[in-house]
């Protein structure tokens, strides 16, 4: 009986598929975990070697990169707080990406994403952490995990659905609670110019939950009081001139402004652009 139903609808197959086309990333990424493996490990230190980065082994080595501007500061905002971050730094795409994942973030759980770790430098990981770990590449972040299982299926299912867009690797550990996201910076930086937005967009419609009933509600965001810099979000074929040009300002006061060392912005980036004058 079963066998006769689906060979009578299989000329209906194509439009089943597309029916159901919307709905099908989240269940495939349900089937997926975030257990991590030695593959994964693989990946996160072939994309390192690919992008040319080192391991840094010191503090001082970090802080020597931030001036170089091979890392940019990260700073917490109203979707996101850093708890106990030692080095609050880290590769721009990282910046890019936690940004728009915080956001989408409260907008779907009512709570701030927060940080716990960001760069850290092999003199000062912790004891159960892999001697392969790619935070000392600054490419790698940590991520608190939440009380609420709501939100927690939510980011688990973001985080899947990016994984299996190989922009990133994910892994939930359990000592201490947390999740360790690898993000794959060129890769990334691709997968965010082709949406055209943000970075969960294309998932937001397929793996959104409710908000939790249990979750106070995010408060309304006031406007901001007037202030003597705007935010800037970095778009294809900028450069620091030419923002600096059409904001009335120079290139000197903009990497003050954001603390760069270099002249390097990716698409996606959110500068502080002082007002001009």
């Amino acid at each position: 009986m079963i066998r006769a139903r689906v060979k009578h609808t299989t000329s209906g197959r194509a439009a089943f598929v597309a029916a159901v086309f919307v709905v099908a990333a989240p269940v495939q990424a349900e089937a997926q975990s975030l257990r991590g493996s030695p593959a994964s490990m693989d990946r996160q230190n072939r994309v390192a070697r690919s992008h040319d980065f080192s391991y840094l082994r010191t503090g001082s080595r970090v802080l020597r990169f931030v001036e170089q501007g091979y890392l940019v500061p990260i700073r917490a905002n109203q979707d996101y707080d850093l708890h106990a971050v030692s080095y609050p730094y880290a590769r721009p795409e990282i910046g890019v990406f936690v940004r728009r994942l915080a956001s989408q973030y409260r907008d779907a759980c009512g709570e701030k994403l927060v940080v716990t770790s960001l760069t850290r430098p092999t003199s000062r990981q912790p004891r159960n952490a892999s001697s392969r770990s790619v935070h000392p590449t600054g490419m790698a972040i940590d991520l608190r995990y939440s009380s609420n299982r709501s939100c927690r299926r939510w980011l688990e299912n973001v985080l899947m659905s990016l994984e299996k867009a190989r922009v990133l690797e994910a892994t939930r550990e359990r000592y201490p609670p947390h999740y360790h996201v690898a993000v794959f910076p060129n890769q990334y930086s691709a997968y965010v110019a082709r949406q055209g937005g943000s970075v969960a967009q294309t998932t937001r419609v397929a793996v959104r939950p409710q908000a939790p009933a249990t979750t106070t509600p995010a408060p309304a965001r006031t406007a901001p009081a007037p202030s003597s810099r705007v935010e800037y979000e970095v778009r294809s074929g900028d450069s620091l001139w030419t923002i600096a040009r059409r904001h009335g300002t120079t290139v000197d006061e903009i990497r003050a402004a954001n603390n760069l060392r270099g002249s390097r912005i990716i698409p996606g980036q959110v500068l502080e652009v002082p007002r001009a004058r």
